[in-house]
């Protein structure tokens, strides 16, 4: 004997679940109930892929989305400037251990900590500075340059010596790849650039242009450099992007009114910070080719995505078993899908109008969800 509930009837919390109609428009048996769990678990599998799957189909519009606003905000990369020493070339402690080389042939004593505030300014004042600190007497920086490069290149810089940083090649070869021009712009003079490149296995040839400071009076952190660069490029300054590791080269680059990112092989982050990088990351290695075109931190393009993770992994946990409760799922599992058949069935089978739909829905959905999940 099938049992009848009857109707009409109030939605109340106040009244026994027992009264509550369970199809609200008419009185209902368990076997059209059976039948309702039936069509009801196959409407919610339905439903249940298509809420996943167009939950990951915006978010991956969402990210797009996020990434070109981004690129917009960067604005337009056309040349990538590379600063030698301390950025293709793993060579600012050997410049330092050469520099301390050639004061011990004048009988001063240095140390390699003494030529940090001079690095990316060029090998006269990279010399020239640590003299005058010291208060050497008739120094010559032209003679001391000179015999600097002769105790680097013998000692500290032969040919294929592996002075090169991991990740310079493939980075320099990306960005051709990508219709990017490319540049070495650096304080040094031609024959230390020549050299550390060679030293770091970097053909001349893969390079679209080679800056150095033989024919140059001001130095980093003047601008005449990137911008004798982006001339040869035929870029303009504006589409030209920095990598650089010393506070003269970051404040040459802003100078030049041209973004920046800093790579802390030779001084930290802190350091850096002070000079206004547009980015600042560990090595060459670290930087990719979406840093250079788009600009956007890691960090926070890390916190985006995390977020973005969390917020999936909520709304798919609501659809997935949690906990023990009525037929493997948790308490507010069963409530959520109880509300989904509810709609869904009304919506499709029944016919009903919204307001019926809705009243049911909410006054009977753990009801249903025990008719539907209840094993």
């Amino acid at each position: 004997m099938a049992l009848r509930f009857p109707f009409p009837a109030l939605i109340s919390r106040s009244r026994p679940l027992d009264f509550i109609p369970l199809y609200p428009p008419f009185a209902t048996s368990f076997s059209s109930i059976s039948a309702l769990r039936s069509r009801g678990v196959r409407l919610l599998r339905r439903y249940r892929y298509v809420t996943v799957s167009s939950l990951k189909q915006e978010q991956e519009e969402k990210k797009a989305g996020e990434a070109s606003d981004t690129r917009s905000e960067w604005g337009k990369v056309s040349a990538v400037l590379f600063d030698m020493d301390g950025v293709l070339c793993n060579s600012e402690d050997l410049s330092r251990q050469a520099g301390v080389d050639v004061f011990a042939e004048m009988g001063v004593s240095v140390t390699a900590e003494d030529f940090v505030p001079f690095m990316g300014t060029g090998e006269a004042n990279f010399l020239g500075g640590v003299a005058s600190v010291k208060g050497v007497e008739n120094f010559n920086p032209e003679a001391a340059k000179k015999r600097f490069f002769e105790i680097y290149l013998d000692k500290y810089a032969k040919p294929e010596s592996g002075i090169g940083f991991p990740g310079a090649y493939e980075l320099i070869m990306q960005c051709k790849r990508n219709g990017l021009k490319v540049a070495v712009a650096s304080s040094a003079d031609r024959i230390k650039v020549d050299a550390n490149l060679a030293a770091a296995g970097l053909p001349l040839s893969i390079f679209d242009a080679i800056v150095s400071a033989d024919a140059f009076e001001n130095l980093k952190p003047a601008p005449d450099i990137f911008i004798a660069a982006s001339k040869c490029l035929n870029v303009p300054p504006s589409e030209c992007l920095v990598i650089e590791d010393a506070l003269a080269g970051v404040q040459a680059a802003r100078a030049a009114q041209m973004r920046c990112i800093a790579v802390t092989t030779t001084l930290s982050m802190g350091a850096l910070q002070e000079a206004g990088p547009s980015l600042i990351r560990k090595d060459i290695g670290n930087v990719s080719l979406h840093d250079i075109l788009s600009g956007s931190d890691s960090g926070s393009h890390n916190e985006r995505m995390q977020g973005s993770q969390n917020s999936s992994y909520s709304v798919t946990s609501s659809l997935e078993p949690v906990d023990e409760g009525i037929g493997g799922q948790s308490k507010p599992d069963v409530l959520l899908r109880g509300a989904w058949v509810a709609e869904i069935i009304y919506r499709q089978v029944a016919g009903f109008s919204a307001r019926y739909c809705e009243i049911w829905k909410f006054g009977h959905c753990s009801l249903m969800s025990c008719f539907c999940y209840y094993q």
